[in-house]
């Protein structure tokens, strides 16, 4: 099965310095012999401004660009949204939605997230959707929390593949990534139910919250992939980070 392996930028990048980022990265993927064979997926989220150009900067490579946020329209008079059907006329394959960031700040519930999570799959994107406890809690707790996030954020969508972002709130932003016992535990109940549910074939489950290299080994088949922030800023990380699925890729060809 394909490791999946995904990039947020949040708005930390001006537009100069997240076009120079696109280049090089884009440069450094075009050599990586996994990610052109399709053993691993590299997919990157810039901000709505920054689309375009990572769009232009990647074509000809297997990487898939994806928006940080969707409408839960597809057109009309909402002023300052950008609609998954106009993503996806640009080029956009992917999109971000209910990340602990826009739950927090901007108010967004189960109800609006899995507005936006239907929005995006009716119109062929496929939702990049973020999970997660907003404490810590042990392991079974989380699951059983990070599930029921799940079915909700789901209720009424279309099928389609998804990548479900598991990202425990404490962790984003912190020091280290949550345990890997922790996440093992959370990312197998989170497999079952994705597994449960009609129409998701295809679908994967990713580690956030503070993921960076040297994280994915620790975690093997438990997870499918991992979603990276702040440690993606030098592409050197990335790399190394892809390095690490390429050999999580060639383990599970071998078994």
């Amino acid at each position: 099965m394909t490791v999946t392996v995904g990039v947020s930028l949040k708005m930390y990048f001006g537009h100069r310095q997240a076009t120079e980022w696109f280049r090089t990265v884009a440069e450094r993927v075009r050599a990586h012999a996994a990610v052109a064979a399709g053993d691993v997926e590299l997919f990157v989220v810039p901000t709505y401004l920054q689309v375009l150009p990572a769009v232009a900067a990647f074509s000809g490579t297997p990487v898939r660009v994806g928006a940080q946020d969707v409408a839960a329209a597809d057109a009309g008079a909402f002023t300052g949204e950008v609609s998954a059907a106009e993503l996806a006329e640009v080029g956009v394959a992917l999109a971000e939605v209910g990340h602990a960031e826009r739950r927090a700040l901007f108010a967004e519930t189960d109800e609006i997230t899995a507005a936006k999570a239907a929005a995006a799959l009716r119109n062929g994107l496929t939702p990049v959707l973020c999970l997660g406890e907003d404490r810590r809690v042990h392991a079974e707790a989380a699951a059983e929390a990070t599930v029921a996030q799940l079915r909700a954020d789901l209720d009424g969508a279309p099928g389609g593949r998804v990548v479900l972002a598991y990202e425990p709130v404490w962790a984003i932003g912190a020091a280290d990534p949550a345990p890997a016992h922790h996440i093992r535990t959370v990312a197998g109940a989170l497999r079952a139910a994705l597994d449960d549910l009609p129409g998701r074939e295809g679908s994967s489950v990713v580690y956030g919250g503070s993921a960076g290299p040297g994280l994915l080994g620790s975690l093997g088949d438990d997870v499918d992939g991992l979603f990276l922030g702040r440690f993606a800023h030098d592409p050197d990380d990335l790399v190394a980070v892809l390095d690490e699925a390429a050999a999580l890729a060639r383990t599970r060809r071998a078994a």
